[in-house]
């Protein structure tokens, strides 16, 4: 089969190998997957760079945990039923060697979701990694319906997810951007209550628009926003954090602690077993009944992974992906 992989760590254009390795075979509870498109995500380049001060977990790695494409084999234990399926496909990197960016990759079958008809490809090769931190933030901790949720970095990948999953949970939603001139790209429900952390007066905007305060907020920048973030939390309000710019934020302990102010932190290859099936569930559903729209860049062949994963770090607000159908 056709793949990219590395042996090393580094830069894109250095490490970054397209050639041809051994055709997976699935073993025990296993399927494999004939890809039609592999989903970049930035959890997928830091791996390749060493952020974190990570270490090559294998000796190679075939990268990506996201795609889409069609079941084609299935190992013991796996109803022959699901060859032809079509699927999309999360967690296919975590914690192994071999993820989407190849013509196959071999998963556990709990992971390869069915892709309804109507549903496109290329939404599908989106969902998993951005998916499913967004429905473990919005609905970590419970139901929102009736609720305030303020969603920051609405047009990132997550957070635009997020934006459209706590509409469809019934949730009165904010949103917001980091500057003022990115409100205009904003679209549909994130734009009805949008605010730019540029503003010197965002804190009591935020506030305006919800007197009692915010109930749960949805975090990606958690060192730059932790006191906005306590300023406008209503008493009990969970703050789900994804990213932050510095490793070690600081907080002001004693006014979160009298709110009593819940901060979840979220690894999204160190969800639980029942939170990512409930969150590919719902993501498959809202997917379904046409409530979640995800812009996708025009997909990249396989051999210019190295270019791909270098817009991923630049601008990744249109998703990126490997197109594997040629």
């Amino acid at each position: 089969m056709r793949a990219v992989y590395y042996d090393r760590q580094g830069p894109a254009e250095e490490v970054l190998q397209v050639g041809e390795l051994p055709d997976p075979e699935p073993g025990p509870g296993e399927v494999r997957v004939w890809l039609r498109y592999s989903g970049i995500s930035p959890g997928d380049t830091k791996k390749r760079e060493g952020y974190f001060a990570s270490v090559m977990p294998y000796p190679r790695v075939v990268p990506h945990s996201d795609g889409s494409g069609t079941i084609d084999r299935v190992g013991p234990g796996v109803g022959a039923g699901r060859i032809g399926q079509r699927v999309w496909v999360y967690n296919a990197q975590s914690y192994r060697a071999f993820g989407t960016a190849a013509d196959y990759t071999v998963v556990p079958a709990g992971t390869a979701v069915p892709l309804p008809d109507d549903v496109d490809d290329r939404l599908g090769a989106c969902l998993g990694i951005p998916g499913i931190t967004a429905h473990r933030a919005v609905f970590g901790d419970g139901p929102v319906r009736g609720r305030t949720v303020l969603v920051h970095g609405a047009l990132g990948a997550v957070g635009s997810l997020a934006t459209q999953l706590a509409a469809w949970g019934g949730a009165t939603l904010l949103t917001s951007v980091r500057r003022g001139a990115d409100l205009a790209a904003l679209t549909g429900v994130a734009a009805e209550r949008a605010v730019a952390l540029d503003d010197p007066e965002v804190e009591t905007t935020i506030r305006d628009l919800a007197p009692a305060g915010v109930d749960r907020i949805i975090e990606v920048a958690f060192s730059d926003n932790i006191a906005l973030d306590a300023a406008v939390a209503g008493n009990g309000a969970v703050i789900a954090a994804y990213a932050t710019r510095d490793p070690r934020p600081q907080i002001d302990f004693w006014p979160m602690l009298f709110d009593n102010i819940t901060i979840r932190l979220l690894g999204s290859d160190d969800f639980p077993t029942d939170a990512r099936t409930a969150a590919a569930a719902d993501l498959t559903q809202a997917a379904r009944e046409g409530h979640l729209t995800i812009p996708v860049a025009e997909p990249y062949p396989l051999e210019q992974v190295a270019a791909a994963h270098d817009q991923v770090d630049a601008d990744n607000r249109r998703r990126i992906l490997l197109r594997l159908d040629d």
